[in-house]
């Protein structure tokens, strides 16, 4: 499939801005996935597409946490191996869908998505707490805890995505009472294993473009890397009203498509 060069601008632009979001609190989905949808991808390899650009941007987020040591692996390496069972189930479950009913699915989850997301604000949320074991029963909690959050938002980024970093903070904010910064990292590596998990089922699906994915994930690249150096230092309040801008213009735009 060959893009016009408006389109490859606009497509590119947006997944910087996608992995810029992403790095830092996570719902970079909800500009990239209506992009590829924007520019006519059909549904589903629009949702295969964008993971293959998303996973390899997320990839170089995850390096920069981790070399911030922002990451509990207590937490994470339990969540890895449900999310990776979880985003198997739920890319599956979308390739079996047809284009047409996929289509009006994700017009539906995307404003969901998006709502919940800039309703909820987990930087705000116990931003000085710590998250400790204290005791064995406590270790026990959190592997089971952990690997559960793993499975359940898994399963939603393989069969949709957006959103699925901002989802993970909360809950480890919420439940595990980590703070931001732990969270955000602790969440890019289970995130990194839900996108690498679904986007293996997609291409056994066929389903990726590649000649789109790959030019568009050295811009995700971009924005990852430069996102989650920001978010290391000092993070930034305008990422939400510009991500609820774009998403508008882009579901306006999808809607518009479908009648």
């Amino acid at each position: 499939m060959n893009l016009s060069v408006v389109n490859q601008l606009i497509l590119y632009t947006l997944v910087f801005l996608a992995g810029f979001v992403d790095s830092i609190a996570g719902g970079g989905g909800l500009i990239s996935l209506p992009a590829y949808l924007f520019i006519g991808i059909p549904s589903h390899s629009a949702l295969a597409t964008n993971k293959l650009s998303s996973t390899i941007g997320t990839v170089f987020s995850t390096l920069r946490y981790a070399k911030g040591k922002a990451i509990i692996y207590s937490v994470g390496i339990p969540s890895v191996i449900g999310s990776l069972i979880g985003s198997h189930i739920g890319a599956r479950l979308a390739l079996v869908i047809s284009d047409s009913v996929l289509k009006i699915i994700l017009a539906i989850f995307i404003p969901i998505a998006a709502v919940f997301v800039f309703m909820t604000n987990p930087r705000n949320s116990r931003k000085d707490s710590n998250f400790a074991i204290k005791d064995e029963v406590s270790k026990r909690r959190v592997l089971f805890i952990s690997g559960l959050i793993g499975l359940v938002i898994g399963a939603y980024d393989g069969f949709f995505g957006p959103g699925t970093g901002t989802f993970l903070i909360i809950l480890y904010v919420s439940i595990l009472s980590m703070n931001h910064v732990n969270a955000s990292g602790t969440a890019k590596i289970v995130n990194l294993a839900s996108n690498i998990g679904a986007l293996l089922t997609f291409i056994a699906g066929g389903k990726v473009l590649y000649s789109i994915g790959l030019p568009a994930a050295l811009f995700g690249i971009a924005g990852n890397w430069i996102g989650s150096g920001l978010a290391l230092k000092k993070g930034a309040r305008v990422i939400k009203p510009v991500m609820l801008g774009v998403l508008a213009l882009l579901f306006a735009k999808i809607v518009i498509d479908m009648f």
